[in-house]
Parts: structure tokens; C-alpha cells; sequence
């Protein structure tokens, strides 16, 4: 997403798109008997994570410019995937419905996100917004 905006009139905080996103995942979540509530919660704090993330990029890009993209992913063409991805995700949390609701959530995922973490080696940056991602995972 960062790279599809660097250098575009497109804004980092965009209210009008995140009401979109969040307003059709509401939607699929009472269509297929999720809590509504539950995945709006998730899916902004999805949201703000992307924004540490974009943040984070445009200040590397900024005070490092040969770092940043040379070329743009098609900004709608991305929203095609994430929209495709959230989908997903969203039958996912309704699959995933009790697990979530039980005492053991929180410390699962913390061992779940650590194994990610172990596996994957995330930047800073990628691991803080990795974290902010999960913030309301867990019912509880």
C-alpha cells in the first residue's frame, strides 16, 4: 500500500476508504453470523496497523530517497487483493469465533505471534505493526 501511494495526492489517513473497508466487512460478518461489532474492532485495528506501517515506510523513504519504490503497484489492483484477502479473514474470525472467546486466546496468540516472529525476522517496524494488528484478537 505504501508504495502504491509514495509520491500520489493519496493520503495515508483516508476516513472515506476505511469506512468503506469497514462498513463491507460489517456487512460480511452479519452475513455469514459473526459479530459484527467483534470484526470492526479487528479490521481497525488491521487498519491502523497498515498506517504504522505506511508511516514508518514514507519516513525511511523520506530521509533515505534511494530507498523508496522507483516503480507503483496499481493502487486499485492492491485494494483488489486486500479486499479479497479481508474476505478471507473475515470468515476466519467467524471460524475462530470460540477460540478467541476462551481464556487460553491471548496466550496462544502470544506464542503463535513469537513463532512468526522467530520465523519470519520482521523489521521494527513490521513487528510493531504486527503487534498493533493483534491488539483485539482475543476477547478477553
Amino acid at each position: 500500500m505504501a508504495a502504491a501511494k509514495w509520491g500520489t495526492d493519496s493520503p495515508i489517513d483516508d476516513p472515506a476508504r476505511e469506512q468503506v473497508v469497514l462498513d463491507t466487512v460489517t456487512a460480511q460478518a452479519r452475513q455469514i453470523g459473526a459479530d459484527p461489532d467483534e470484526v470492526r474492532r479487528i479490521f481497525r485495528d488491521q487498519i491502523e496497523a497498515n498506517k504504522v506501517v505506511q508511516r514508518g515506510l514514507y519516513a525511511r523513504w523520506t530521509a533515505r530517497p534511494d530507498q523508496a519504490p522507483t516503480t507503483k503497484p496499481d493502487l486499485n489492483a492492491v485494494r483488489r487483493t486486500i479486499n479479497r484477502i479481508n474476505t478471507d479473514l473475515v470468515r476466519s474470525l467467524a471460524d475462530t469465533s470460540t477460540r478467541r472467546a476462551a481464556p487460553a486466546c491471548r496466550p496462544e496468540l502470544t506464542v503463535a505471534a513469537i513463532d512468526v516472529i522467530h520465523e519470519k525476522h520482521p523489521d521494527l517496524l513490521h513487528t510493531a505493526a504486527f503487534t498493533r494488528s493483534l491488539a483485539s484478537v482475543c476477547r478477553n
